[in-house]
């Protein structure tokens, strides 16, 4: 009499996340088959799922063009740099707010939490207007500095220092140890999940940032995938497998990160959020 209800529970639960696997993929799954079909089958007046003529020449012909590989490059450079770049100020930021006693510590610390308040949005003019007197305008440096500081990673990483006993900390200097050897052989191996999860998190943003690309760049060479999708309507026209194959090709390298390192993001969320797995 206990199982049943369990078990039917259960059914509906796979069910439901059936329902919803299924709701999420069918766009990624049209955008496949529309890719994986010839032009003037994307246009025909029919409806079919699946493509009646196979074919990868959208895929050929985008990768043939020569701007999606630079694009490509582009973005991996920013996402990568900016990922580093982010969790080095991040944890260094959170174990200085965490760990150590100096003036002005919780205003400078609300001050961060307060750009939380502030949408990027908002600060899109004055750092245009600092990146043009920088002359950073149109370059890597630009486009990467102002998605260096992220309250966000700040505050988890400060949260879990937080929680780490001090007598790690306090026989650590005791045996001479400065600050950056207890932040890197201390607080970081206790932390690795947690610093993975937000790395990728960090790196999928930026490689899915669009706004601040869109302002700062001008030059087709310089622009990130995201930004070079929407040229993809002037450079093949009304061409909608190669805008699919253009589309897939650049979320490839997220899903795959992500795929790579999921049990590491599962890990990292679940003891951000002091859960054990």
């Amino acid at each position: 009499m206990v199982r049943k209800p369990s078990l039917f529970w259960g059914l509906a639960a796979v069910a439901a996340s059936a329902a919803l696997a299924l709701l999420w993929s069918a766009p990624l799954l049209w955008a496949l088959s529309t890719a994986l079909r010839p032009e003037h089958e994307t246009v025909s007046a029919s409806l079919h799922w699946l493509p009646q003529t196979w074919t990868a020449a959208a895929f050929a012909k985008v990768l043939a063009a020569g701007s999606l590989p630079r694009w490509l490059f582009n973005s991996a450079l920013v996402a990568v740099l900016v990922t580093i770049l982010t969790m080095a100020i991040s944890i260094a930021a959170a174990y200085a707010f965490s760990q150590l006693k100096f003036r002005g510590r919780g205003v400078l610390f609300a001050m961060t939490m307060l750009a939380f308040m502030l949408p990027f949005e908002a600060l899109i003019v004055p750092l245009f207007r600092l990146m043009n007197q920088l002359r950073l305008v149109d370059t890597y440096a630009g486009v990467i500095l102002p998605q260096l500081v992220s309250p966000m990673a700040i505050y988890v990483f400060k949260q879990f220092f937080d929680a780490v006993p001090s007598d790690f900390r306090d026989a650590a200097a005791i045996d001479g140890a400065s600050h950056w050897q207890v932040l890197r052989h201390v607080y970081l191996p206790v932390s690795a999940n947690i610093v993975w999860a937000m790395a990728i998190i960090a790196f999928i943003g930026a490689w899915n940032n669009f706004l601040w690309p869109f302002i700062i760049i001008t030059s087709s060479d310089m622009m990130t995938i995201p930004l070079g999708l929407t040229q993809t309507q002037d450079a093949f026209g009304v061409r909608y497998a190669q805008a699919m194959a253009a589309a897939l090709l650049g979320g490839l390298p997220v899903a795959v990160a992500y795929l790579v390192f999921q049990r590491r993001v599962t890990a990292g969320l679940l003891a951000a959020t002091g859960l054990k797995g």
